[in-house]
């Protein structure tokens, strides 16, 4: 009888197990068999290793990659596939933020139920959100010159252009020969660049929701002060300037002094409330974090922190939906490539209605008083220019901000690495950009 019960026990033992294991499988499967399905090896969908099923098209049905046996054909214009090559990828996966590898299983038309068989032996289309010549007129902008375009509809979220230089034609690049460095990072999504005097707009967000007598204060400006005997510098003397003034004239010396009355504590908080720290899931693909410090005891580095400078670094994507949050009264829309997914907006409220207009504000005053409206023709724009310092190099030139149009609701970013004067290099670049966007047809 005991050896029969233990017989029992063992048996119950193993079927235990074998639950278990079937638990974890089935889990497993319905977790990861997208990944399964789509791997390389799978015959049905690859051919050498390059998909050769679905297609990739823009907003507009624009076919941008059509995969077949028999082929792999980009787009005819090779402007276009340098422009997109970042969002629709390359064949042998080398950008893994491109949709040719982030969206696979879309692309092959993966089911849990059928795997990626079809009656039809094609995949379906897959359609992004960005707008093939709307990222050609960035590319033309960049002219060569290494950085990221980024501009997105800050009321739904879709990015109608994200264009990332050093690129290079996915029809004709050789994978063998020596690569560019750098060409295969889409910069707008995975990198962290030092912002310069478009971070004021973080500070000055601080500065309105927690200084007091802001109406009121000013700050005489001689091109220099000196915090513990350490020069803060400007480009020139703005002479006296108000809260308006400092941000249009991007007085140094001004919001060194502000960073100081707002604190570490406080401007830490800010860079976290604004979402500059947060990594955005934009369908699947997750963009790079900022990175900041603010030194409690170390004056003179706060102040440098407060400008943009000492250890700022940002992610091109979050600047440009913290723009999206000014525009659309404080609240921030998440970004998405892919057209038309099912389901809603995600959004989240990262200022007070009442300081994303004041910030409205004072960047329309910026555009009349700084960059002057006549080199903006037609466009209701409102912006901040950087310069930021980057040791041994010439500065990177940022153009930052959105345009009010109820047609054409786009906040947007821009980044000429070592370009030099943001509002003589990068605004130009936003200008080309935006003209393509509210003229088209």
């Amino acid at each position: 009888m005991k050896r029969l019960e233990k017989r029992a026990l063992i048996c119950l033992t193993l079927a235990a197990v074998l639950l278990l294991g079937l638990g974890v499988f089935v889990y497993r499967f319905a977790a990861y068999g997208n990944e399964w399905a789509t791997f390389y090896v799978n015959q049905s969908i690859y051919s050498e290793g390059r998909l050769n099923v679905g297609r990739v098209l823009d907003v507009n049905g624009t076919v941008l990659c059509d995969n077949t046996r028999e082929e792999n054909k980009y787009n005819d214009d090779w402007e276009i596939r340098e422009a997109t090559v970042h969002a629709v990828g390359d064949l042998d996966g080398n950008i893994s933020t491109g949709a040719l590898s982030a969206y696979a299983d879309k692309i092959v038309g993966y089911s849990l139920l059928t795997g990626t068989y079809s009656l039809t032996g094609k995949g379906p289309d897959i359609t992004l959100s960005i707008d093939a010549d709307v990222c050609k007129a960035a590319y033309q902008a960049l002219g060569g010159r290494k950085g990221t375009v980024g501009v997105y509809n800050y009321e739904t979220g879709e990015i109608i252009c994200m264009v990332s230089s050093p690129t290079f034609d996915p029809a004709t690049y050789d994978k063998n020969e020596d690569q560019e460095s750098g060409m295969y990072l889409n910069k707008f999504l995975s990198s962290r660049f030092v912002p310069g005097s478009i971070f004021k707009l973080v500070t000055s967000a601080a500065a309105i929701e927690n200084l007091d007598d802001l109406d009121s204060w000013t700050y005489h400006c001689s091109g220099v002060s000196y915090i513990n005997g350490e020069a803060i510098t400007c480009v020139s003397a703005h002479g006296t300037v108000d809260f308006e003034g400092a941000l249009a004239q991007s007085c140094n010396c001004a919001f060194a002094e502000l960073t100081q009355k707002i604190g570490s504590t406080l401007m830490r908080e800010y860079v976290n409330k604004l979402g500059l720290t947060t990594s955005y899931d934009i369908d699947g693909i997750s963009t790079a974090k900022g990175k900041f410090r603010f030194p409690k005891n170390v004056p003179l580095n706060l102040a440098w922190a407060g400008i943009g400078q000492y250890e700022d670094m940002i992610n091109p994507c979050s600047m440009m939906v913290y723009m999206g949050a000014i525009a659309n009264d404080g609240v921030a829309v998440t970004p998405k490539i892919l057209h038309k997914v099912i389901g809603g907006t995600e959004t989240e409220r990262l200022l007070e209605e009442e300081t994303a207009s004041k910030l409205t504000e004072m960047m329309k005053n910026n555009v009349v008083v700084s960059y002057y409206e006549s080199n903006f023709p037609g466009l209701d724009i409102y912006a901040k220019s950087g310069t930021a310092e980057v040791a041994g190099n010439e500065p990177h030139a940022w153009f930052s901000g959105f345009i009010k149009n109820k047609n054409n609701p786009y906040a947007f970013i821009v980044c000429v690495e070592n370009g030099g004067s943001g509002s003589s290099v990068a605004a130009p670049v936003a200008n080309q950009v935006l003209q393509a966007i509210v003229n088209r047809e």
